[in-house]
């Protein structure tokens, strides 16, 4: 029981972070890679790397590698109470429409 509630407590850590909520707040709408969570937070690439390192080793997101690249997604087989709280953020879709349509993905 104990085990269970600590892991629960660092789990609830890892979503506590603004930074990392936003992420999966696009990662909810659609697989992007690291450059394009730069442009969209308009962060710096290492610490983009590190909040998605801090969610893939949690097991929120998953990597996936295309030659250089790195594309991320949601892992849909999480904790139902960790479902629910990524349920529970906010839309990106429309900071991702017109992230698509102002040409600023340079990188993929």
């Amino acid at each position: 029981m104990e085990h269970a509630i600590e892991n629960m407590s660092s789990l609830l850590k890892i979503v506590s972070d603004k930074t990392r909520l936003t992420i999966l707040g696009y990662l909810k709408e659609k697989e992007l890679c690291v450059c394009d969570l730069v442009d969209l937070l308009g962060a710096s690439q290492p610490g983009i790397s590190q909040h998605l390192k801090k969610l893939r080793t949690a097991g929120f997101i998953l990597e996936r590698r295309e030659g250089t690249w790195a594309y991320f997604r949601l892992n849909t087989e999480i904790e139902p109470y960790l479902a629910h709280i990524i349920d529970a953020i906010p839309s990106q879709k429309s900071e991702l429409e017109r992230y698509r349509g102002s040409n600023q993905n340079h990188c993929c």
